[in-house]
């Protein structure tokens, strides 16, 4: 259903192909978690869906279904793609493997594109030093002042996908 949808709507994802977009949301999607309904996450925002906040011009006024909140996820990931497309060098970022993209646009969804494009991160893939760009994934961690376990575990998940084509 959602590759369908993918397919169909294919230009409204930007620089990013029908596979990244769909490899995303089936990676960033178990991270996030499912909630029809609006709740507050671990740091108070109020969140819906798979992680969609007011920032992404979530409804919290409306019960959404699990398929209408893939959709929402797939169309907000050029949203977190583009501080990618701006802070790293342009032949860095042509030149990222579909599977490195994904753990930088999952941080990104995750941590916001203004804290992905300052961190030591983006500075190690500029300086083509990927083992340390994909070892600092692990010290974002926390949430709130607070290291919190399921971080630390999507963070591992994130630095392996990050790895896998180096």
């Amino acid at each position: 259903m959602i590759v369908a949808h993918i397919q169909r709507n294919q230009g409204k994802y930007g620089a990013l192909t029908g596979a990244l977009v769909t490899a995303a949301i089936l990676f960033i999607a178990p991270w996030e978690g499912y909630s029809a309904k609006p709740y507050r996450d671990s740091v108070g925002v109020e969140t819906i869906c798979y992680g969609q906040t007011a920032a992404d011009g979530a409804d919290f006024s409306k019960i959404y279904t699990k398929a209408e909140c893939m959709k929402m996820l797939g169309a907000d990931l050029s949203k977190y793609d583009a501080p990618l497309q701006r802070c790293l060098d342009p032949e860095v970022y042509a030149a990222l493997p579909q599977s490195r993209h994904i753990a930088l646009i999952s941080l990104s969804y995750n941590i916001g594109g203004g804290a992905v494009c300052k961190s030591r991160i983006i500075a190690y893939l500029n300086a083509g030093d990927v083992e340390d760009a994909c070892d600092t994934f692990l010290a974002y961690d926390h949430a709130g002042g607070k290291r919190r376990a399921a971080l630390t575990r999507r963070r591992e998940a994130e630095r392996e996908l990050c790895m896998k084509d180096n």
